[in-house]
């Protein structure tokens, strides 16, 4: 058996010893800063540092793979070269920088998301710059780099003898170095089979806990490997006549017709009685806007004067809870009215994003200029191939000239810049005679939370309420300026965040933590008043197209929940793999490796249980998803030409 005086694995024990300590003090800080959230006990404890300590092992056999090979393969008269010995040391120098590195970025990504790095992570790396330059905005990050690199070399200068000591050893004979690669081999077949992104660390329980458990690096790079999951391997089933039966029973309304072949495709023809009302729509998505930073909602710092001002002549929803924790997954809901499917929304499945019965198709059909108009560059989160495939044209960043921005930072130009934009589209339309639907997605209440100077009484770049308070003055600005407008009668204005500023809690989906404003607002046309019942995201383009009483054909998972025969609210909520149906009360979750728990009392104490396939309220979940995930890939959601023109297809 190859023991460690042997130059080779003495000097690979120093760089993964460190890893290892690296690992530990990461993990007991993210402990510390939510020790009250974690609820550890002293049995948690010593679960929560074994499973971690699996974790981290596999992710460094994985991770030395190169190393280990070169060191064990090297031959003896490279070996003893000056100049590649000091390269050794110059390597742990370089490992110690990555793992100081890592450990800072993985605070800051706890910081931000209150998980280990995931598919947001993921994203982050594929998106480059504009991470890149929101992290340069928002954090001292070259003193930070520095202050690493002086920290690495500091650490490798007091390492030195042992180093010197560990390159001087006897070399490991060459059969023996054979033996170590069949070891490796072994080891890394091990953790392929036995440890996964769920296991060991399971699933339910404390969330907090499950996530200090894991191991950071480990999770990122099965979440680059594992960015979709197909619903039928991962999760649990019901038989396709069940799921046929319970999913268009949740979609049923008394004035639509099922239409589709397929007993899952719930492509329907929606009949609203009486004179259309071909209104404007200008619907504005709001980055990261929680329903808790509404003065109206309970907040009391004053940042939100007009927003709950608009409130009072608005029909209000208070109720409503977003589906996903990305902006991605907001325009998903809104634009398809389809539940977040496992992995990845479909906004940002790159060659299968178009095509789909949009709501801007579906208003196209009906004559609008259906136009996306985004304060960042559209390339980001593939929003322009999304949106552009969809039936929309795109006014983004890269279509506004510098001289027209009065402000920019890493994720594009200020809130206000954008709604000067949407102005002037719903000028040129109004002058051409067209109906206009403008889906607007804002971007300053983002990290680095920077905007324009003089508009609010909070210095820019100082945190999350100076952006809330500016957002809330740029709508103020943009209704003000659009009531002088020829069009503004005609006008419905809808404002709905995208998702909420943290959706991270104790649970896998905090329900209360999903939970975001949705405002209706034209003085001529919409009553205020406030709707109460619990409403998904997905409810937000039928609710909106019952609004303006137009006839079509749906592909719509929601429902218009402003109709008085309306079935009782429900939310789908999703994190990327944990997939949840609430209904006011209770919520369902699915969850990989055919996990099925229920969380009574959702919005209270929440006790979790674990159920099967027959409990009613995990059933609709399932049919939700399986639905969706069915739908999706046999392109039951896709526009087809008649989709916009029921009465057409009512005559057949």
């Amino acid at each position: 058996m190859p023991r460690l005086h042997y130059a080779q694995l003495r000097y690979l024990s120093i760089i993964l010893l460190a890893w290892l300590a690296v690992f530990f003090l990461t993990r007991s800080v993210l402990l510390l800063s939510h020790l009250g959230d974690a609820s550890v006990s002293l049995t948690d404890l010593f679960g929560l540092y074994g499973v971690g300590l699996v974790y981290d092992l596999s992710f460094l056999v994985y991770a030395v793979i190169p190393m280990t090979l070169y060191l064990l393969l090297c031959p003896a008269w490279l070996w003893r070269r000056r100049w590649h010995q000091r390269m050794l040391v110059g390597v742990v120098a370089v490992s110690l920088f990555v793992m100081f590195f890592t450990a800072v970025a993985e605070w800051l990504f706890w910081d931000e998301f209150g998980v280990r790095f995931n598919f947001i992570a993921v994203d982050y790396l594929v998106y480059s710059k504009e991470v890149v330059n929101n992290i340069l905005e928002s954090y001292p990050i070259y003193p930070l780099l520095s202050l690493l690199a002086v920290v690495a070399i500091g650490l490798t200068f007091a390492l030195r003898r042992t180093l010197h000591a560990a390159l001087q050893a006897p070399r490991l004979p060459f059969s023996r170095s054979l033996y170590g690669v069949l070891m490796l081999a072994l080891l890394v077949g091990l953790c392929s089979g036995l440890v996964g992104q769920d296991a060991p660390r399971g699933l339910g329980g404390n969330t907090y806990q499950r996530e200090l458990a894991s191991n950071g690096p480990y999770q990122f790079f099965a979440a680059f490997r594992n960015n979709e999951l197909d619903y039928r391997q991962f999760y649990a089933t019901l038989p396709d006549g069940a799921v046929a039966g319970l999913l268009r029973e949740e979609v049923s309304e008394p004035n639509a017709r099922f239409i589709g072949r397929d007993p899952e495709d719930i492509r329907r023809v929606i009949d609203n009685p009486g004179k259309a009302k071909p209104l404007n729509v200008v619907l504005v998505t709001i980055e990261s806007l929680s329903a808790k930073y509404l003065g109206s909602f309970g907040d009391t710092r004053g940042l939100t004067p007009n927003l709950d001002e608009l409130r009072k002549h608005s029909l209000v929803f208070t109720n409503l809870y977003a589906t996903g924790t990305r902006t991605d997954r907001g325009l998903e809901a809104i634009t398809l009215s389809i539940p977040p499917t496992p992995g990845r929304s479909i906004v940002k499945r790159i060659g299968r994003e178009s095509g789909y019965a949009s709501l801007g198709q579906q208003l196209g059909a009906k004559g609008y200029d259906s136009v996306f108009v985004y304060g960042g560059r559209g390339y980001f989160d593939n929003m322009n191939a999304f949106f552009g495939g969809n039936g929309y044209r795109i006014v983004d960043q890269s279509s506004v000239a510098d001289a027209d921005m009065s402000f920019q930072n890493a994720w594009g130009m200020a809130d206000e810049d954008l709604y000067r934009q949407a102005m002037k589209v719903a000028d040129a339309d109004h002058a051409s005679g067209k109906r206009f639907f403008l889906q607007l997605m804002t971007t300053s209440n983002h990290r680095p939370y920077t905007y324009p100077d003089g508009r609010i009484d909070i210095k820019s770049g100082e945190g999350r309420e100076g952006a809330v308070k500016y957002t809330d003055y740029a709508i103020g600005q943009f209704l003000a300026e659009a009531r002088s407008k020829p069009w503004f009668d005609d006008t419905l204005f809808v404002f709905v965040a995208d998702h909420t500023a943290g959706s991270a809690g104790r649970e896998d989906l905090p329900v209360a933590n999903y939970h975001i404003p949705l405002f209706v607002y034209s003085p001529k046309h919409v009553k205020p008043a406030e709707y109460t019942d619990v409403v998904s995201q997905i409810d937000v383009a039928p609710t909106l197209m019952g609004l303006l009483n137009l006839d079509y054909v749906s592909t719509f998972f929601g429902r218009n929940v402003l109709r008085e025969d309306h079935a009782p609210g429900r939310a789908l909520l999703g994190n990327y793999q944990h997939l949840g149906l609430f209904d006011g009360h209770d919520l369902a979750i699915l969850s990989p490796q055919q996990g099925m728990r229920r969380h009574e009392d959702a919005l209270g104490l929440s006790h979790e249980a674990r159920v099967d396939t027959t409990d009613p309220l995990l059933r609709r979940d399932i049919a939700y998803f399986q639905g969706a995930s069915h739908a999706y890939q046999k392109r039951l959601i896709a526009w087809q030409a008649d989709n916009g023109d029921a009465q057409h297809v009512s005559q057949r």
